[in-house]
């Protein structure tokens, strides 16, 4: 009655046959695009127009726009750079696969961050109000990352797999599961009931 065993359910088609590459290129792709974004932070006179404006944003929310308003705009270029430079290491760990748990978590943190003060939450948002900022959706793509990687494990294609090779336990910052053990490790068996 009370059997645990896993199921094994075998999924046809050409999206699971190929998820290996496709959550690799998903990962890439995204790195790339973070790279890019931060980059254009260091172009010459971005960081001298970028300021912290709450005007149009609710009464509710002025607290907030004031207290950010307060710690960017007196030295703008110290949080342009602090931004670009966290956005290009965070592509740049996605590009090639290292510390992805870390990395995810972080992104989705910084890209809330980012929509929360920058970006005003997407708004102020009234009649003409289209959409509510990228930063809220690349939160919600870095949960893809952490769902599609918690479900099928471990990237081969990564910094962290040859890493954890060598030494298992960096899978802590790395994976969303337990790694799976290489063919013909031993496997523990469970002490028996007394």
């Amino acid at each position: 009655m009370g059997d645990n065993a896993a199921t094994t359910v075998q999924v046809q088609g050409w999206w699971p046959k190929n998820a290996q590459v496709l959550k690799t290129l998903f990962r890439m792709l995204f790195g790339f695009i973070w790279v890019i974004d931060g980059s254009l932070k260091f172009q010459t006179g971005f960081a001298s127009q970028f300021s912290v404006d709450g005007s149009g944003q609710p009464a509710w929310l002025q607290g907030w726009f004031t207290f950010w308003a307060n710690q960017v705009n007196g030295n703008p270029t110290v949080w342009v750079y602090l931004v670009g430079s966290l956005e290009v290491a965070l592509g740049l760990a996605l590009l090639f696969g290292f510390m992805r748990k870390t990395a995810y978590v972080c992104g989705a943190i910084l890209s809330l961050f980012i929509w929360a003060v920058p970006e005003g939450f997407g708004g102020p948002y009234g009649p003409s109000s289209t959409d509510i900022g990228t930063g809220a959706m690349y939160a919600l793509l870095f949960l893809s990352l952490i769902l599609i990687n918690a479900t099928y494990g471990p990237s081969k294609w990564s910094i962290d797999y040859q890493i954890e090779r060598r030494f298992p336990r960096w899978a802590w910052l790395a994976e969303f599961q337990p790694p799976v053990k290489p063919p013909g490790a031993p496997v523990p068996t469970p002490p028996a009931a007394a």
